[in-house]
């Protein structure tokens, strides 16, 4: 077993990884020097966070694209209701309501790119 702590998005996280395959888990060591540029370009390509939205805005999870709006501003919708289908990482995301209310503002359109944390729509009383 091999012991590995991973930092992404600025949170690290340590994990334990075994090869079922009975081959030796060890792997030759790449120098010092050349793992430092591949660290130092994965963090530059990594997007960048949105900022905050509006207080009460439902922030997206993860970085993907709007596939469809499934409720327009002014609807009533009741908690865990979907408003929208995010695809991130080939997969489809219902995003829910996180309460029953009215959907005050939609913050993102179908087909656009949203990273993670912009906000994507709100929901008053």
């Amino acid at each position: 077993m091999s012991k590995y702590r991973i930092t992404l998005d600025g949170k690290t996280y340590e994990m334990t990884v075994e090869r079922m395959d009975g081959s030796s888990a060890s792997a030759p060591a790449a120098p010092a020097a050349a793992a430092a540029p591949a660290a130092v370009s994965a963090a530059s390509a990594a997007p960048a966070a949105a900022a905050p939205g509006p207080a009460g805005a439902v922030p997206s999870p993860m970085p993907g694209t709007v596939l469809r709006v499934l409720a327009k501003e002014g609807d009533a919708v009741e908690k865990g209701q979907p408003i929208l289908i995010l695809e991130a990482m080939k997969m489809e995301n219902e995003i829910a309501a996180p309460k029953s209310g009215t959907l005050k503002k939609l913050y993102a359109a179908e087909g656009a790119a949203v990273p993670g944390g912009a906000p994507l729509f709100e929901i008053g009383e």
